[in-house]
């Protein structure tokens, strides 16, 4: 028995499931999960010793790869002067500042702990700021396991079969109004019913977490103007896009200026971090300024921070680098998509930037209910084979391929290649 199965059959006693998130399971690919000892560069390495190419990177912010020295450096000297103070500290006035002046449509900016919390709290503060309690959502995006947000979302629960969950309340998801992603039809429709009840829409300007599904062109330009239309907030959930697609997020790179933005853990190096900002205005809600109420003793957490502050800069000061991995990204999948389409492998292959998804359907995959057309049978047996090949790719369908700088043309992604090529043929 391996030393990860020896593991596993310990943490089933004491953890749901045995783990601290559904997905690490690896349940919805009948394998049993790799427990992750280090990673270096574009890999990570498992209880046993088995050394994985990684397109996970911790679910995005490995954009610089897995341990950079910088970053590491920054902990390691940060964590020397004290691990939390629940205290103001100088890095969180950088860290803010840093945020303001990378990415133009926010002002003021508030950290927190996740992406679940900046969602959570950018939501509290749209309907403060409008006086509505309505929220529009896409079916397939997902949002943080937040009571209002569990509603026909993404990520794990799509392979899970439970598109809403168990202990939320109905009354709290009375104001969740539910829209088809790529369809502004949709959304007309419910501001055409109650435009003057809803305080904003709440989108991923790239669906992460049904897979990878592009907005087409003019869908998010035609949710900023039918949030114009009827005063209501526009919110780009930025926890996968932010700092990835562009310095500027995905709102750089479409040119579509949201009122309301959240980050994940990228502006943490990976650590633990979330942040949601956005206009002056909104920001002056949240207390103490206002009557929107949000608070956290690990917000700004020093060492999370550090982390953040290093990786930001280092992303900023390259100003080639998003040119540089966007273009490997296109070649990769490029690759990919000439492959399967020799070997004759009914698919679609989604990707935009750094980030992809090989559907295993026929279908052109531009929603939720295209996505779930994919063949999660066929995707575990894939998965299986990649991860016996030291492939390590996300454990479920419908997540994303994360490519960082540490991924190399010649080396890292040729392997995947050739890994792939031995299955599909």
């Amino acid at each position: 028995m391996s030393r990860s199965e020896e593991l596993f059959r310990e943490a089933v006693k004491w953890m749901p499931g045995g783990v601290n998130s559904p997905v690490r399971a690896f349940a919805n690919v009948t394998e049993s999960p790799r427990f992750i000892e280090r990673a270096e560069g574009a890999t990570i390495t498992d209880a046993d010793g088995n050394t994985y190419i990684d397109f996970v990177g911790s679910w995005g912010p490995m954009v610089l790869g897995h341990n950079h020295p910088a970053v590491l450096k920054s902990v390691l000297e940060t964590a020397a002067k004290g691990l939390s103070f629940g205290a103001a500290t100088e890095l969180e006035v950088e860290m803010a500042k840093l945020v303001c002046e990378l990415v133009p449509s926010i002002e003021m900016v508030r950290m927190v702990n996740s992406g679940t919390e900046a969602v959570m709290s950018a939501i509290r503060a749209a309907r403060g700021f409008t006086g509505r309690n309505k929220i529009v959502k896409f079916m397939g995006c997902y949002h943080g396991h937040t009571d209002a947000m569990l509603v026909k979302a993404g990520s794990g629960v799509m392979t899970a079969g439970r598109p809403d969950s168990a202990g939320v309340p109905e009354g709290c998801t009375q104001d969740t109004l539910l829209a088809d992603y790529n369809d502004l039809d949709s959304v007309r429709a419910l501001f055409e019913s109650c435009g003057e009840e809803i305080a904003a829409i709440i989108v991923e300007p790239v669906a992460a977490n049904m897979g990878v599904v592009a907005p087409q062109k003019g869908f998010l330009e035609g949710l900023r103007a039918i949030c114009d239309q009827y005063g209501s907030l526009l919110i780009f959930d930025e926890v996968i896009t932010g700092f990835r697609m562009s310095l500027t997020g995905a709102q750089g790179y479409f040119q579509v200026t949201p009122d309301l933005t959240t980050f994940g853990k990228i502006i943490g190096g990976g650590m633990p971090v979330g942040a949601y900002g956005g206009r002056k205005e909104i920001m002056e809600m949240v207390a103490p300024l206002g009557s929107v109420y949000q608070a956290g003793t690990l917000s700004g957490n020093p060492v999370a921070m550090a982390a953040g502050l290093t990786q930001l800069h280092l992303l900023s000061e390259t100003p080639d680098l998003y040119e540089k991995l966007n273009a490997t990204a296109d070649w990769f999948f490029g690759e990919m998509e000439g492959m399967l389409t020799r070997k004759g492998v009914p698919h679609c292959l989604n990707h935009i930037g750094s980030l992809g998804c090989l559907f295993f359907t026929e279908q052109k995959v531009v929603d939720y209910a295209t996505a779930k057309t994919s063949d999660t049978a066929a995707y575990a047996e894939y998965f299986k084979h990649m991860l016996h090949q030291g492939i390590y790719l996300a454990p479920s369908q419908f997540e994303a391929m994360f490519l960082g700088t540490a991924h190399r043309r010649e080396e890292e992604l040729a392997k995947t290649l050739e890994v792939m090529e031995t299955y599909f043929a």
